[in-house]
């Protein structure tokens, strides 16, 4: 078993793990770690814990120390001058007429190195651009397009259900989101009230996902497919239609044909029009 630690570099960002030594450290504590980028600054967000050899990364690098007051006016000197490094590269990009677009500036620790993130439709020639950063900050440069998940995840924003967007917030990585998922869950599949602020799929898709369906000799089965909307159904007021399915009170709403009256009525107390029963 091997000692680790869960960091995090960014809101909402991925966890690294890290071997503590013989630091004592708990969740919230602000570390300095070892990466392939050099010294960086993060948070502890997973404290110590146990895991087996084969299930960590190698090579599994060390957290030097807990972060002093020194280290934490670093940080927070390196955030001010990254907001100068954005405005400057954005006249650089004008100057330039690049078709880019700047999402994020970003200082290594140690101030090795200068990343920018930038978003485009296409590959972006950006040599000059590069030749003319470096000239100004006298460090390494970096230019890193991302996907426009990813500028979500950096930018944030308020999602259709008024809340900050969950990138932005808690998840660390992003899930596979697919069509089959809202259909799966009866939603509207207007693109307009499925998609994010990224224009995909928004990723709370998937929260519910796992309660629509059941594990059955090994193959995923739609909980669902038992009823679908527009099925024809007999209740304890007569025969009737389908018109909504509700997954999670386990209900069903059905337009009786008799009296065109819509009732709620419990899965088991529904049964479809094409399955025989006792009269």
């Amino acid at each position: 078993m091997v000692r680790v630690v869960g960091v995090r570099f960014k809101k909402a960002g991925k966890i690294y793990y890290f071997n503590p030594g013989e630091i004592e450290l708990n969740t919230g504590d602000k570390v300095i770690v070892e990466t392939a980028r050099g010294l960086e600054y993060g948070e502890v967000v997973v404290g110590p814990k146990d895991v087996k050899e084969e299930d960590i990364v190698s090579p599994l690098k060390d957290v030097l120390r807990k972060a002093t007051e020194e280290d934490d006016m670093i940080f927070e000197e390196n955030k001010r001058r990254a907001q100068e490094a954005e405005i400057i590269a954005e006249k650089k990009i004008q100057e330039h007429g690049l078709e880019m677009k700047l999402v994020d500036v970003e200082y290594t620790f140690d101030r090795s190195k200068l990343i920018f993130y930038f978003t485009a439709d296409g590959r972006v020639d950006f040599r000059e651009l590069v030749k003319d950063l470096a000239s100004i900050f006298r460090t390494r440069i970096e230019l890193r397009q991302i996907g426009v998940r990813d500028e979500a995840k950096m930018v944030g924003g308020l999602g259709p259900c008024g809340r900050v967007i969950c990138c932005h917030t808690f998840l660390g990585e992003f899930d596979p989101v697919s069509i089959k998922m809202a259909k799966q869950q009866n939603l509207s599949l207007n693109p307009g009230k499925i998609s994010g602020l990224c224009g995909r799929l928004m990723c709370c898709l998937r929260y519910e996902y796992d309660n629509y369906k059941s594990q059955e000799n090994g193959e995923d089965v739609v909980e669902k497919e038992r009823f679908e909307v527009g099925n024809e159904v007999f209740t304890s007021f007569g025969e009737g239609i389908i018109t909504s399915i509700n997954e999670q009170k386990g209900t069903i709403e059905v337009e009786l044909k008799e009296t065109k009256e819509i009732k709620e009525f419990l899965k088991e107390e529904v049964v479809k029009n094409d399955v025989e029963i006792d009269l």
